[in-house]
């Protein structure tokens, strides 16, 4: 009887907790999100506070809030979760593309897989597992300013303007277009001035001129907070001018707060705070580091200090309602997700596991990788392949039939993936020989491998030699997951050198001598300065880390199935030589924009199986400042086949008492199709802020003088186009 009255005691409290939960004014969903999460922290102890600040955020039972984890990757899908899911290009690879309605797109599948998995975990109530919630810790629109960088192939590539629209389209993809909820939510990160190198990441200094910082380093970001309205940051593990980035004032509040209005959340990357007191040596304790961080404008801390607020409050380094600032932006995410919500009252609520590797989903994975792949040298028209000549393929390379590179780093696991070698298989299998040997790893000799001689000997039996070259991530990427420290070459998962690794090198001078047609099919997230083999084989084909179908892609385009239209997001120097110092953070004598050197592949290049003419539009040659423009030109396909061109306009400043300034400059360009003989018109419209140069001091300022416009398939000289003349007139007139 007694046991029985304790229990119904229980029941009756625990009925009494549960609708006086329900009746917490932040359970009302007819309420504004502000007069909810001001609700909710008024609710809360400062111990709880504390708690909800850190990525691996607790349940708060008594109030009926879930646990949540802000930490999840979507880098190029939905990662490292437990579920098979669709595994798109990496994000380098998506660069090449030039296509930013193809990304967008991408972007808003990637996001309805990883909305069904939330919402299935909040119908069950588990949304605190790992890598399973909806603040994605992407894109990354750092500037890959140096092809040793591990990590760049994480990025947009080396050009401001490309890597701020592709990451804009990222952003639109994720975070959706519901005025109230977001689907997803993106985060720009390493903010700011992060590109290795890996291996001092925790202790780097960087400095840099207010010219580099603006002109380079903070549009991409720029245009994601200011214009996409993003709703996450993160900052970055090292110190910019002796400050580390995640206390950075400047960057934090100065910046990013007050001259921006961002309002979403700012988290540190993993463990970064941790480095104020122990590596940058900049705060003499930890309770100093958390309290100094949240003060300047970090809200939540990715790693296992920030509980340590408690003390910085109760030693007056930091104030509670400091807290409550950072806790209410972190809460009004977790309210616009529907965390808090039926899923009935939200739009995405209804997002269920059906749309995870779906055949439209795995199609457009197949499309970004087909798109993104650059023919770099097609001579004598070796490719496509004849295929009613074939009747046997020496395929050989470490990267022929391994899956692994395909998905480079940050990613998640496709039911299927399709090597180069399989698909081969599969399309030609029953009328082409595909005579495969792997031949050499990517760094070393195999056991027991037969001798370069014999595998030549053998090659040379066949009609055509595809050599499937490269590293994967485990040569570059991220200090702590690339694991192939110790072989020359390589450090930290940054390169040391752009060649291919010599023991390929070797192996392919061997193939070369046997005469037969050699056809390169290289697999990397940076480039490879290709010194010897942009002069002896026949054929290149840059196909980066394609996706859980990027084998079909190469085939298509080895077939011809597809006319290839990728372009370099990256400039192919001549060799290392050519390369400043990696811990050099200035732009002098860096990327496209800057160097002045010869280069073997330039930013934007890549061939195609057909040929586009240019001509030039009537268009105006003066513009007042603080006014747009508009440039248009004819763009014509004269070959023989359908194709795509990547339509490109670069500014060229020629005013010589104009310094600092860019050789020239991407602002504008527009991925088309067009049929044999089949014409269409391209307009830029150039706004005050593409006509602007950044000034010594930083300042976006629009001034009277002189300019060169240039359409055309890829940057001035160097591809087929039309230039245009343009005046300035007018006062000077900034920009921002």
């Amino acid at each position: 009887m007694i046991k029985q009255l304790v229990c119904s005691l229980f029941l009756l409290a625990s009925s009494h907790a549960v609708i006086a939960q329900q009746d917490y004014p932040f359970r009302d969903t007819e309420l504004p999100i502000e007069a909810r999460v001001n609700d909710l922290v008024s609710r809360l102890t400062l111990s709880e506070k504390v708690q909800l600040m850190k990525h691996q955020s607790p349940a708060i039972e008594r109030l009926g809030i879930p646990a949540y984890n802000w930490w999840n990757e979507a880098l190029h899908g939905v990662a490292r979760t437990q579920e098979k899911v669709t595994v798109f290009p990496q994000a380098i690879v998506l660069a090449a593309t030039f296509d930013t309605e193809a990304m967008q797109k991408s972007a808003d599948m990637i996001s309805s897989e990883g909305r069904a998995l939330f919402n299935e975990d909040l119908r069950a109530g588990k949304t605190g597992g790992p890598y399973r919630g909806l603040t994605y810790w992407t894109p990354n629109v750092n500037i890959f300013r140096d092809p040793r960088w591990g990590r760049g192939q994480e990025t947009y590539g080396e050009d401001p303007f490309l890597t701020a629209k592709m990451g804009a389209a990222m952003v639109r993809g994720l975070e959706g277009n519901d005025p109230e909820h977001l689907k997803a939510v993106a985060c720009a990160k390493h903010y700011a001035v992060h590109s290795g190198p890996e291996a001092s990441r925790h202790t780097f200094n960087v400095s840099v001129s207010a010219y580099d910082l603006w002109d380079t380093y903070l549009p991409a970001f720029r245009e994601l907070v200011v214009k996409e309205k993003v709703h996450g940051v993160m900052c970055a593990y090292n110190r910019l001018e002796n400050q580390p980035c995640c206390g950075n004032n400047e960057l934090l509040h100065h910046i990013l707060r007050a001259q921006w209005k961002f309002d979403g959340y700012v988290t540190s990357d993993c463990w970064a705070i941790n480095d104020f007191a122990h590596n940058h040596k900049t705060h003499a304790t930890d309770v100093e580091a958390v309290s100094d961080a949240v003060l300047k404008g970090t809200d939540l801390e990715c790693g296992n200090l920030y509980q340590l607020l408690e003390q910085g409050v109760q030693q007056g380094l930091i104030e509670e309602r400091d807290v409550d600032v950072s806790l209410k932006r972190l809460l009004t995410i977790l309210f616009k997700i529907g965390l808090f919500d039926p899923a009935d009252e939200n739009p995405y609520g209804h997002i269920n596991r059906d749309v995870i590797e779906c055949e439209a989903h795995q199609q457009q994975a197949y499309e970004m990788a087909r798109k993104s792949m650059v023919l770099l040298k097609n001579e004598r028209q070796t490719l496509p392949l004849k295929r009613e000549k074939l009747r046997r393929i020496a395929l050989i390379g470490p990267n022929a039939d391994d899956e692994q590179t395909l998905l480079a780093n940050y990613f998640g696991t496709p039911s299927e993936i399709v090597t180069p070698l399989e698909s081969l298989q599969r399309r030609l299998g029953d009328d082409v020989e595909i005579d495969y040997m792997k031949g050499v790893d990517h760094v070393r000799l195999l056991e027991n491998a037969p001798s370069f001689q014999a595998i030549a000997e053998r090659a040379r039996k066949a009609d055509v030699i595809i050599f499937v070259s490269g590293i994967n991530a485990n040569y570059e990427g991220e200090a702590g997951d690339a694991g192939a420290d110790g072989y020359a070459g390589f450090a930290s998962g940054d390169r040391l050198s752009t060649k291919l690794p010599k023991v390929q090198l070797d192996l392919l001078k061997e193939l070369e001598k046997t005469g037969r047609p050699l056809i390169l099919v290289n697999m990397s997230g940076s480039v490879m300065s290709f010194e010897w083999e942009s002069q002896h084989v026949d054929a290149i084909l840059q196909a980066w880390y394609g996706g859980q179908a990027a084998g079909d892609a190469i085939t298509d385009i080895l077939l011809g199935d597809y006319n290839p239209a990728g372009r370099m997001p990256l400039t192919t120097y001549m060799s290392d030589e050519d390369l400043p110092p990696f811990e050099d953070y200035s732009m002098q004598n860096r990327t496209y924009r800057y160097y002045r050197g010869q280069v073997r592949y330039p930013f934007g290049y890549g061939l195609s199986y057909t040929t586009f003419a240019y001509k030039p539009c009537p268009v105006d040659s003066i513009v007042q400042t603080g006014k747009g423009i508009i440039f248009k030109a004819r763009v014509k396909n004269t070959g023989n086949r359908g194709g795509e061109e990547v339509v490109q306009l670069y500014l060229s400043h020629t005013g010589e008492n104009i310094q600092p300034k860019p050789i020239c400059a991407l602002k504008g360009f527009h991925r088309i199709s067009l049929e044999p003989g089949e014409s269409q018109e391209v307009s830029f419209t150039l706004t005050p802020e593409e006509l602007a140069l950044v000034d010594s001091e930083g300042l976006l300022m629009e001034r009277a003088g002189k300019l060169d416009v240039y359409i055309g398939g890829g940057q001035p000289f160097q591809s087929e186009g039309v230039f245009y003349p343009l005046e300035i007139k007018g006062d000077t007139y900034q920009v921002y």
